[in-house]
């Protein structure tokens, strides 16, 4: 250790108690965190690239300081949707200083995981008082059925109006307006539950038929529309 001059002039003043970092709740646990070992946590977050066209939302599950599973869910440029894929197989298997270091493409992953390193340092995460925590696989709980994120897609002009075209429940077939013309409910499609049963061997017209719902006063309006065409 080199040390300035004005430094090695200097008298020793002694050093009073070392009480150490103050605890962070951890999976149950109240820790004092001294390395990246200690941290463990399941968080999510969002970041947004340079130019503001897009956004990411990460979430990561990290048990004694290694990401254990990785979530990465994307809206915007297809690059990003790129570099998500990456992101996904990257994370994995490395230590939260590595991810916070590893260049992963994307503004707007980058800028997540980020955002997410400093909940998960300092104890806000979403399994800051479980015991134990979550276990792996619990990132998949925000998907649901299907396995498909959630989306809610809404387009709208000062002419022509509203038109839901995506919900959390699915992807929006039709909507229901009064005698008004205003939005009295909307039928949906669940196309992650859709094609889960074509997979498993449900002919594609009963699998549609079987995942149609619909929200609120949506039987007997006065007008159906497709948002897509009308």
């Amino acid at each position: 250790m080199n040390y300035s001059h004005e430094v090695e002039k200097m008298c020793i003043v002694k050093k009073g108690p070392h009480h150490g970092p103050a605890p962070i709740p951890e999976e149950g646990r109240w820790v004092k965190a001294t390395e990246i070992a200690d941290i463990s946590g399941l968080t999510h977050g969002i970041g947004w690239c340079a130019p503001q066209q897009g956004t990411c939302k990460l979430t990561l599950n990290v048990k004694n300081g290694v990401v254990e599973e990785a979530l990465v869910e994307t809206i915007g440029c297809s690059g990003m949707t790129h570099s998500a894929a990456m992101a996904a197989e990257i994370l994995p298997g490395k230590t939260l200083l590595e991810c916070l270091n590893t260049d992963l493409v994307c503004d707007a992953i980058n800028v997540a995981m980020r955002e997410l390193f400093l909940q998960i340092v300092y104890g806000r995460t979403q399994s800051a008082f479980s015991e134990d925590g979550l276990s792996i696989g619990g990132g998949l709980e925000d998907l649901g059925k299907g396995l498909r994120s959630q989306v809610g897609t809404m387009y709208s002009t000062k002419v022509k109006g509203v038109r839901y075209l995506e919900m959390a429940e699915g992807y929006v077939t039709k909507i229901a307006l009064d005698e008004e013309g205003e939005v009295t409910g909307y039928q949906f499609v669940k196309l992650g539950k859709m094609l889960e049963d074509i997979r498993h061997g449900v002919t594609p017209n009963e699998a549609y038929e079987n995942n149609i719902g619909q929200y609120g006063r949506f039987d007997g309006a006065a007008k159906y529309i497709d948002p897509r065409e009308e």
